[in-house]
């Protein structure tokens, strides 16, 4: 058995880790009191980064992307929308969409070919069309038609939710996420998202015009009844977002370069990888090969990566970042094949 670990089931795609050195101090975790009577210091800068960042004209924080979903969509749901929502939707921002759902609002599941469609059954009912839609959904080659998703929104007084954790510090300019990368600046857009993974902190944030985001924050839910973002996730959400300035682009050039290089080693072997550019590979197993028995093959040899099946199919993904190193993508990737070729 291997001593050593390489880890490949972690989403810190940047590798950025924030310990508590290299934090500011702070005098208490918690003011012991609700965001709706007093943010957390720092909070309210944190959020105007972030919304510069994305491309946004306003933000606020959260603790967690649940927080955010349910209150969006609890506000949205006083509104005479019908809500479409991409079948390839992540579970927590379906699940915002599905308190709207039990709030009155009419629901259906879209495809990209599928989505004027939706949109002219809204219009038909007299209702504006509410679209939820992920950034990024890793597995898929490229992102969803996120232009095409704002323009009908847009045609028809609609809006458009994203939920942006995916892309967000890892697509766009400088990791500002999906606003950035697909041109939807000044669209009916609100964006939601966690910074847990592109820049490693475990917060929420809500970006979009000025007006809606102020509209949130005096009826939000969680914000009265909730406690808010720790005093210590705020000043780890500003020393990413420095970090970020500082050498954010370089970060991401690496995090390229181990995408590419993974893709070219296992291409070499004959093996199809999933995923794309994005730093979430999946090599997809033969119909007749036991998910757990390669899994465990590769664990004994100290590589740890994520098993799943996906519609009657098993991968093993593996979530690549910026901090490792060539020589753990090249034993990865030779570990990978070696064992598949082992147990065909």
């Amino acid at each position: 058995m291997c001593e050593r670990r390489l880890d490949f089931t972690s989403a810190l795609y940047l590798g950025l880790r924030h310990p508590c050195h290299e934090l500011a101090p702070w005098p208490a975790l918690t003011l012991g009191k609700p965001a709706a009577l007093e943010e957390v210091p720092g909070a309210r800068a944190v959020a105007h980064d972030l919304a510069q960042l994305q491309g946004c004209a306003a933000a606020t924080l959260l603790p967690s992307t649940l927080h955010l979903f349910w209150d969006l969509f609890g506000m949205l749901a006083g509104e005479r929308y019908a809500v479409l929502v991409d079948e390839a939707c992540y579970p927590v921002a379906r699940w915002g969409a599905e308190r709207a759902a039990a709030l009155g609002l009419p629901l259906r599941t879209f495809r990209a070919a599928t989505l004027a469609g939706g949109a002219a059954w809204a219009d038909a009912t007299g209702r504006r069309p509410l679209i939820l839609a992920d950034g990024y959904r890793p597995g898929r080659p490229e992102a969803p038609p996120l232009a095409l998703y704002a323009a009908t929104a847009a045609r028809y007084g609609g809006l458009l939710v994203l939920d942006d954790t995916q892309p967000l510090g890892v697509l766009g300019e400088q990791g500002g996420g999906s606003v950035r990368a697909h041109g939807l600046q000044g669209m009916p857009v609100l964006v939601g998202a966690s910074l847990a993974k592109g820049f490693g902190v475990p917060v929420a944030v809500l970006a979009g015009d000025a007006g809606t985001i102020a509209r949130f924050e005096a009826v939000s839910e969680t914000r009265l009844h909730a406690s808010p973002p720790s005093a210590a996730t705020v000043l780890a959400a500003a020393h990413a977002l420095r970090l970020n300035r500082e050498r954010g682009d370089s970060m991401r050039g690496a995090l390229a370069r181990r995408v590419g290089q993974f893709r070219a080693a296992l291409a070499a072997q004959g093996l199809q990888v999933e995923g794309g550019a994005f730093p979430v590979q999946a090599v997809r197993l033969p119909g007749w090969m036991r998910l757990g028995d390669v899994h465990e093959a590769l664990r004994r040899d100290g590589v740890q990566a994520v098993p799943q099946r996906r519609n009657g199919t098993a991968r093993l993904t593996f979530l690549l970042r910026a901090d490792h190193t060539a020589a753990e993508i090249a034993q990865a990737a030779a570990t990978v094949g070696h064992h598949l070729k082992e147990l065909a």
